[in-house]
């Protein structure tokens, strides 16, 4: 009995809904855009936190990376003819000697060069390093191999391109098959990288690594600038040191450990120290308080949505007075009225709600499609913005049902 009299009051409020569809149709639109927003934010911010993660993972959780910095003094000495700054070979060897929980101290050597193969060119960052580079930045090797120790003692001329560089210029032929031109020297192309680079405009975008003995060999450690016309020499014995610990633990120790070491050996601070694991805790942090700034503006969205809902259900309350009136007289009694209009108000919502969660679907693929950006849709995030949407319907119902049940028969049967 209970069962046919809530499926009755069901076909009657949706009945009712129909009756005006276009009021219907735009007090549905609060729920879809807020509940499609919902979706769609958090989806888009999942995703940017996502590559934000993965860039920092690719550095090495268990890695510390220490990069040459020219110091802001070195600026103002115009008439030098050379600036020395920067890690040197001697800071490898009192790093490894010092910590022993080190696992592995990786040197770079980095220039921005042109690169040539055939009657094709562009620009690239060369990196000079190590075999253990592989291993302890993990290098995705796609095609051939990386360096080995061979080609360090020997100085080999042999180099690994990323696919960026080597879909450039390399098209449909074998990149393994090739040699390219390098500051008038010519490499063998020994192995491909999955590496796509940073962007498309950017010098970072290509890389190439090479032995570094071979760099240090053919180049020396000068790096000659043209500033304002005037010729100056930089230099650098290395570039970049990546230190991989046994654990992460020992990443946090050893920090405070590098940092004393290099402040003894170096005057001026021409160096700085990065922690990956610090900076995916904060990454971390940072995606929380992201996420949760994004819940509340879409709520926003679904708190002016729950607001139509009332507004309209007033309004309906007003015009069928004369209705409940009837039903009254009739034998109703007031809980069937909140029900009647507590199962439209639900039905708005929960209409609402599955329209939003498809277009909420939809919107971060065609976000991702038509953009670079990534967008993640969480189950959690689909389920939270119908829950809420159905919650909107029952809140902001109540208050309009409840004032439906208050009106006296009578002079509800007397309204006009």
């Amino acid at each position: 009995m209970r069962i046919s009299r809530f499926t009755h009051t069901l076909e009657l409020g949706f009945k009712s809904l129909m009756l005006r569809k276009l009021r219907t149709g735009l007090t549905i639109l609060g729920i879809i855009f807020g509940v499609c927003s919902v979706i769609t934010m958090l989806a888009v911010g999942n995703g940017a936190a996502f590559e934000a993660q993965q860039r920092i993972k690719n550095l090495g959780s268990n890695n510390i990376i220490i990069e040459s910095l020219k110091p802001a003094e070195s600026d103002k000495k115009e008439q030098e003819d050379t600036i020395s700054y920067g890690i040197t070979r001697r800071d490898v060897d009192t790093i490894r000697q010092a910590i022993p929980e080190l696992a592995g101290i990786v040197p770079q050597r980095l220039m921005n060069e042109k690169i040539i193969f055939r009657d094709r060119s562009s620009t690239a960052q060369i990196i000079g390093t190590e075999p253990a580079l592989a291993e302890v930045s993990s290098v995705p090797i796609l095609q051939g191999r990386f360096l080995c120790e061979l080609d360090i003692s020997q100085q080999n001329t042999v180099c690994i391109i990323n696919k960026s560089l080597a879909d450039e210029l390399f098209a449909y032929l074998d990149p393994l098959k090739g040699t390219i031109k390098i500051n008038n020297v010519y490499y063998s192309v020994v192995g491909v990288t999955s590496e796509e680079g940073e962007s498309e405009q950017s010098t970072e975008s290509h890389r190439v690594y090479i032995p570094i003995s071979t760099m240090s060999a053919r180049y020396g450690d000068l790096i000659i600038k043209n500033a304002s016309g005037s010729f100056t020499a930089e230099n650098i014995e290395l570039h970049q040191l990546v230190l991989q610990m046994n654990s992460p633990a020992a990443v946090l120790t050893a920090e405070s450990q590098i940092i004393k070491l290099l402040d003894r050996t170096h005057k001026e601070k021409d160096y700085t120290l990065t922690v990956p694991l610090q900076l995916l805790k904060q990454s971390e942090e940072t995606h929380k308080m992201f996420n949760l700034v994004l819940a509340a503006i879409a709520a926003i969205s679904l708190l002016v949505g729950g607001i139509g809902i009332m507004n309209i259900m007033l309004a309906t309350v007003t015009e069928r007075t004369r209705e409940i009136g009837l039903r009254r007289a009739l034998g109703a009694k007031k809980s069937d009225i909140i029900t009647q209009f507590m199962v439209e108000a639900v039905l708005l919502s929960l209409i609402g709600g599955f329209i939003g969660v498809l277009l909420g679907i939809t919107m971060p693929q065609i976000i991702s499609n038509f953009t670079s950006m990534t967008a993640i849709i969480s189950p959690g995030s689909v389920v939270l913005a119908f829950i809420i949407s159905a919650l909107t319907g029952i809140i902001f119902g109540i208050y309009p049902a409840a004032k439906s049940a208050q009106l006296d028969p009578i002079e509800a049967l007397r309204n006009e």
